[in-house]
């Protein structure tokens, strides 16, 4: 997310030159996003999984526990964005094209992240390019309990009764899988065995990819917006704003898709997961604003003093 970061401002601020004369403005922007950042996506996985807090709010500033859902941290991130360009009056659509283009970058870099921690993880899978998971991560721990939050009633990996011990929570007994080093000799069959991980689909490289090519396309479409700014000219999708309306329906669509290969959300409306639901919501915002910036007239640079 740091590498994400640091790259995300150093393309703001090479993109933005023809937009102020003062990059320490930028630079500020791109700081107070990386806290609203930070904050959004804590917020938005406390939200979205707040059984696992209860009775333990304070575990919820824990962030070094892991816990965050980026897309909790764009939301708020562009909030933030928005009203810091307004306070300093600058053209706050123009750098909303930029803002869009450096968002995937640090998100094709960010899911990279995503992929080392195991979060993130896809289904079961037999292509060659199948990932199998350490024994006690996340994808495995999916695959050896039930998941009725996914419509799963049996483990798709069944392990012998000794792998698992038990553990009391509020007078009540659960089962838990034992660490690693309390298996005994014969049950450490997990790299080669019937008890290792099954492979499933890297839905984290599959969307750091996806990120990557929509930055790419992004960046296109602004070089050729920044040109017909420059000419005079007003084409299809050249109005400022217009590319950060189409980040979120292409983000929204491929976002939309890549859930169905994944298999860690849980269904929650309408038979699909929340992060479908918010895609179908950015794909709407996306045409919407589309509509409304080709219609709009251009925004021109604010000069500012250093």
């Amino acid at each position: 997310m740091v590498i994400g970061f640091l790259a995300a401002v150093s393309l703001i601020r090479r993109l933005s030159r023809d937009i102020t004369p003062n990059p320490g403005l930028i630079t500020n922007a791109a700081l107070y996003s990386l806290i609203a950042g930070v904050a959004g996506s804590r917020l938005f996985y406390v939200v979205h999984h707040f059984d696992k807090f209860n009775g333990h709010l304070l575990s919820v500033f824990a962030i070094w526990q892991g816990g965050l859902e980026l897309l909790g941290g764009v939301i708020l991130a562009i909030t933030v964005i928005i009203f810091y360009m307004r306070y300093h009056k600058l053209p706050i659509r123009r750098y909303l094209d930029i803002l869009a283009v450096a968002l995937l970058l640090a998100l094709a870099l960010g899911r990279i992240g995503c992929f080392l921690n195991g979060c993130c993880f896809g289904k079961p899978t037999n292509l060659p390019w199948g990932i199998r998971f350490p024994y006690g991560s996340l994808a495995y721990l999916s695959q050896v309990y039930p998941d009725l939050r996914r419509n799963r009633t049996a483990p798709r990996l069944k392990l012998p009764d000794d792998f698992f011990g038990y553990t009391e929570e509020n007078n009540l007994w659960y089962s838990q899988l034992k660490p690693y080093d309390n298996l005994t000799a014969p049950q450490k069959v997990l790299t080669k065995g019937p008890y290792r991980c099954l492979p499933v689909h890297p839905t984290q490289l599959y969307s750091s990819a996806n990120a990557a090519f929509l930055c790419f396309v992004l960046y296109l479409l602004w070089r050729r917006s920044k040109n017909n700014i420059k000419a005079g000219t007003s084409k299809l999708f050249t109005r400022p704003g217009c590319i950060f309306g189409l980040m979120f329906i292409l983000y929204g669509t491929t976002r939309f898709l890549i859930e169905f290969l994944r298999d860690d959300n849980p269904f929650e409306f309408d038979g699909i997961t929340i992060s479908q639901n918010i895609s179908i919501a950015m794909v709407i915002l996306g045409v919407i604003m589309v509509a409304v910036f080709e219609k709009m007239k251009p925004d021109g640079a604010t000069k500012r003093k250093k």
